[in-house]
């Protein structure tokens, strides 16, 4: 008797072990699966380190990044540096912004301490800059809403205009200027009076099939918004197209590179689709009848 009650007390003993063996192997099984899991699908377009957008977004699986001149928009746009991959995007009085669900990247550029860099300036913002650096002044002008030209020319040459209701007057108030301070203030002028409403005016239609960098997806009005693609790679056996898109926003902010929400597998990458023609992005859906270029 004495026997028989060891044996069946050993017997549950065996059977306890075995349930929590069959459980810890369970939950060991669990989380291999949850670490191949998560390692097969992480963002591989992403190098943490990488200082520049080209640098830091890679290309998704199957497309490369054509070639383009040192002198060109498209590099310009490509070699933008950014802030480290951690570092969240700012408001123009330095408080953080509240969604940051959205954002890729942030690009490493001022801003200015005023609400005046929103969602169109920065477009314009990024195109004067790329002028300017390749002194190409005469190339740089913008329309108020009004439909009024600003020249950055005749502001560098020392002009200064006076905002008349729906026109302006320039008089000469300040000395031969071309310097990147003078320049600045000129952009500032430009954020005051231009928005989404006078740009697109000042940019044309194009097919999405030719998407470029420095294209602008915009809609104009109020509310309207605009954002810059900065980037453009292809497949050379699809043919597809991918693109990254930029923005500021209300209030304004610095630029950033936004995911693409609908597309985790190829964020923040946009692959041309041309069965939907909608552009679904964090903060606003584009159609891609809305994509214009700076003519």
């Amino acid at each position: 008797m004495h026997i028989g009650s060891t044996n069946m007390l050993l017997f549950y003993i065996c059977i306890e072990i075995l349930k929590r063996m069959k459980k810890f192997i369970t939950i060991l099984l669990g989380f291999s699966f949850i670490t191949l899991f998560s390692a097969s699908t992480e963002q591989k377009t992403i190098n943490a380190t990488g200082t520049s957008v080209e640098s830091r977004i890679l290309p998704p699986n199957g497309f490369v990044r054509d070639k383009s001149d040192e002198k060109s928009f498209t590099y310009y746009l490509r070699t933008l540096p950014l802030k480290p991959q951690d570092y969240k995007v700012h408001l123009f009085d330095n408080s953080v912004k509240a969604d940051q669900g959205g954002a890729q990247a942030v690009i490493d550029m001022e801003i200015g301490n005023t609400d005046l860099q929103q969602c169109a300036d920065a477009v314009i913002r990024l195109r004067a800059e790329y002028l300017w650096k390749q002194k190409r002044y005469s190339e740089i002008h913008f329309n108020f809403t009004s439909g009024e030209p600003i020249n950055y020319v005749q502001w560098a040459e020392g002009n200064r205009f006076k905002v008349l209701g729906s026109k302006i007057k320039w008089e000469k108030k300040a000395n031969k200027d071309y310097s990147y301070i003078t320049f600045r203030k000129y952009l500032d002028k430009i954020f005051m009076y231009a928005g989404t409403a006078s740009l697109t005016r000042e940019l044309q239609s194009v097919p999405i099939a030719n998407i470029q960098p420095g294209d602008v997806f915009i809609k104009g009005g109020n509310p309207g918004h605009a954002m810059i693609v900065v980037d453009v790679v292809s497949n050379p056996t699809t043919k597809q197209k991918a693109f990254l898109l930029a923005q500021s926003y209300t209030p304004a902010q610095e630029i950033e590179i936004v995911k693409n929400l609908k597309d985790n597998a190829n964020s923040p990458w946009y692959i041309v689709n041309s069965s939907d023609l909608n552009i679904y992005t964090p903060q606003w859906t584009f159609t891609a009848h809305e994509l214009k270029r700076f003519k």
